[in-house]
């Protein structure tokens, strides 16, 4: 069924303090990061629906790490972020997807104890043409709490299951901002006239199995074969009627989650002949919303693992993602592994 709706009147500010509020021994620190990037997201939106009249449209003359060309609000959202995290006090590193290297803050003190990543405009090749851009992220601890040094590589190469907090935000018909703590998914909506986030669905879940399929298919002869014959028998009818899937594609990797995530089904971005690793980035794109999927009550996986439990080996390592209603990621699973027992006859 349909991810629940709240009909409580409750603040994103005061959901995260609730939330502080089961872990006696907070400090406060966590919450402060999280109110820091709510603020944010607030300035992102506010500029994402400016865009036109901001002269934020359009392309920079640089090109990131990855070899993409860079967005005027791309540089935008990275540094709204940074600035936001550096305020705050508590962090001792970023990572973004916009910067080759680690961003080490709090030089004069290195007590913080989060770090955080993030993509700051995922689907900015949407931006020009008015479609559902977002920004992705990820909190964890540092992995010495203890230490004395500046927050460092090891920091940020932990595992998705180490994850202290996840979410995204959506900018589009309106701007929607999911996260969790590993208590549940959360989805608030930004109300502009009072520069407000309020809680509109509170503890998502996702369908066991869902009716649609998120998927790039302009790559479908770059796929393997076992990735081809998972997606025609998703389109192919059966005599029961659960299928066929209805196709349904953005281009915005955390919008096609999004939908996927309240309505059930599977978002899928495999490895093919071109990107042999998969397109998305493990550290700032998989797994938060893996973390997300998960406490949804869905599935993320590579394929064969549970995305988070891989460990990353660099900042910017690719992976594939299968993503959505459990038993539709499992039979991808078996597709992708060759055991699906339709296979031979298809």
């Amino acid at each position: 069924m349909p991810a629940m709706t709240t009909q409580r009147l409750t603040t994103i500010s005061h959901h995260i303090d609730d939330e502080q509020g089961l872990h006696p021994e907070a400090t406060g620190e966590f919450t402060s990061i999280l109110n820091d990037l709510t603020l944010a997201l607030r300035l992102i939106s506010r500029d994402v629906r400016r865009a036109g009249l901001n002269d934020v449209l359009g392309l920079t003359r640089d090109t990131n790490v990855h070899g993409e060309q860079v967005r005027k609000l791309d540089t935008y959202s990275n540094d709204v972020i940074k600035r936001a995290m550096q305020r705050s006090g508590h962090i001792c590193v970023m990572a973004s997807e916009e910067d080759e290297e680690i961003v080490v803050t709090d030089i004069v003190n290195n007590r913080g104890k989060y770090l955080i990543v993030f993509d700051p405009l995922d689907g900015s090749s949407n931006i020009d043409v008015g479609v559902t851009i977002g920004t992705i992220f990820s909190i964890y601890k540092r992995v010495d709490l203890t230490s004395d040094e500046a927050g460092s590589v090891e920091d940020v190469l932990q595992p998705g299951y180490k994850q202290e907090a996840a979410g995204y935000a959506l900018y589009g018909s309106s701007t929607v901002l999911v996260y969790t703590t590993g208590h549940g998914a959360h989805a608030f909506t930004l109300d502009p006239t009072i520069g407000e986030f309020l809680l509109t669905r509170e503890n998502i879940r996702t369908p066991k199995r869902g009716k649609y399929y998120s998927v790039n298919e302009g790559n479908y002869y770059y796929w393997s074969e076992n990735i081809r014959q998972y997606v025609d028998y998703i389109k192919t009818p059966s005599k029961d009627k659960s299928r066929p899937y209805s196709h349904r594609y953005i281009g915005t990797a955390v919008a096609d989650v999004h939908r996927t995530i309240i309505y059930g089904g599977i978002f899928m971005y495999p490895a093919d002949s071109k990107a042999p690793n998969g397109k998305l980035r493990l550290v700032y794109e998989a797994n938060a919303l893996a973390m997300i999927a998960e406490q949804c009550g869905g599935r993320a996986s590579d394929g064969q693992n549970r995305i988070l439990d891989i460990k990353p080996n660099n900042i910017h390592e690719r992976v594939p993602l299968f993503l959505g209603s459990k038993e539709d990621v499992f039979e991808a699973e078996a597709f992708f592994m060759g055991e699906h027992p339709l296979q031979q006859i298809l």
